[in-house]
């Protein structure tokens, strides 16, 4: 699964590396180390989602998942990922597979390896201020006619190192998927579900301190190496 991860860059760096316009006005969230769910995340998008008007942009939403029907957002942060395996044919996400695929970009991710009695935390970065492209989907929740933007995390089954650290990953886009991914007119992506060797090949599994255990910890030495004891 995929349950915390860094955001480091400002929209503006985003929207260069994305080729996107930034559409997050005075929302962005700033720089976090310590992603949880529910916080409010950036995310690239092929239109706005209040609209149908197409052009890539940063949008900002809240993680976890909440779908159009359901009666308010208790359950969010149960739908911070979705299987690719299933994301078709589960009522939660289908719509959203079909019509409303976002990137959701990270500086790299955490994941917990149970070590002699106790979890190691890892963070899975490319460690060179290239972005990972997380797949992702978003749905609007209505209340008093007030949007509520909500995204999910694609994961698939790990692969090589990976596998050594957990059982699932973020599903990661390759440059050359972005806009298959991102394109609402395509509504089956299930030839862009593979995960791609090439990039989790290219990852750096790093040791980190377990101080990012605690969602109340947020700054930049969280992504910094630490010796195995």
């Amino acid at each position: 699964m995929c349950g915390r991860y860094a955001s480091t860059k400002d929209p503006a760096l985003l929207a260069a590396e994305f080729d996107a316009v930034d559409g997050t006005g005075d929302e962005a969230p700033g720089p976090d180390y310590n992603v949880a769910p529910t916080k409010h995340v950036m995310a690239v998008v092929e239109r706005k989602p209040e609209d149908e008007e197409l052009e890539r942009s940063i949008r900002v939403m809240r993680w976890g998942l909440v779908p159009h029907w359901a009666k308010d957002l208790s359950g969010a942060a149960k739908m911070i990922n979705a299987r690719a395996e299933t994301v078709l044919t589960k009522p939660a996400y289908k719509q959203s597979a079909m019509k409303r695929r976002c990137i959701i970009p990270a500086a790299g991710w955490y994941e917990w390896q149970a070590a002699e009695g106790r979890k190691q935390p890892y963070f899975m970065t490319l460690g060179d201020d290239t972005s990972l492209a997380m797949a992702g989907l978003w749905s609007v929740w209505w209340k008093d006619d007030v949007p509520t933007v909500t995204c999910a995390v694609l994961t698939t089954e790990s692969m090589g190192a990976l596998t050594e650290v957990h059982n699932r990953m973020p599903l990661l886009l390759p440059q050359d998927r972005w806009s298959a991914w991102l394109d609402p007119a395509s509504l089956d992506p299930s030839e862009l579900l593979e995960p791609d060797l090439s990039i989790v090949e290219a990852l750096e599994l790093r040791p980190v301190s377990t101080e990012v255990n605690s969602v109340k910890n947020n700054k930049p030495s969280l992504i910094e190496r630490a010796e195995l004891s």
